[in-house]
């Protein structure tokens, strides 16, 4: 039962920051200042792949509202953040930085696999730069 109540935590969690990543689309807001920002994710120093990568803004700004950044990481663990479905970045300043992989087996529905101090618990952090920012993320599973 335990192990079925963290999976459903997982999956609302999970479910809530899809949400909030895409819940807004770009026609008419305001954008602030964006910066480009890739990188590669790994785990155990083998690439992450099909993981999702959202950049939370910790600073508020009063020219235009301030969203999360997100992207999926690709074969090779590599990723592009898009500010929406129109702009591709991040604002700048420093953002808490959260890792989801989900499993694909229907059996483990909701079961994250990457561990909760890179998700729900983040403990990673990144800083935003004016110009082109390269962010690498080497997570451990233990």
């Amino acid at each position: 039962m335990n192990s079925a109540l963290c999976s459903l935590k997982n999956f609302i969690l999970f479910s809530f920051l899809i949400g909030l990543c895409g819940c807004t689309g770009g026609s008419g807001e305001p954008v602030p200042e964006l910066a480009d920002v890739n990188g590669v994710v790994t785990i155990d120093g083998a690439p992450l792949m099909n993981a999702k990568v959202i950049f939370e803004p910790q600073e508020a700004t009063d020219n235009a509202r301030r969203r999360a950044s997100s992207a999926t990481t690709q074969q090779d663990g590599s990723y592009t953040l898009e500010y929406n479905e129109d702009v591709s970045g991040a604002s700048l300043g420093a953002h808490k930085v959260m890792i989801l992989k989900l499993t694909d087996n229907p059996e483990d529905a909701g079961k994250q696999l990457v561990p909760p101090k890179y998700n729900d618990q983040s403990e990673l952090t990144a800083e935003v730069k004016a110009g082109g920012n390269s962010i690498n993320f080497d997570l451990t599973t233990k």
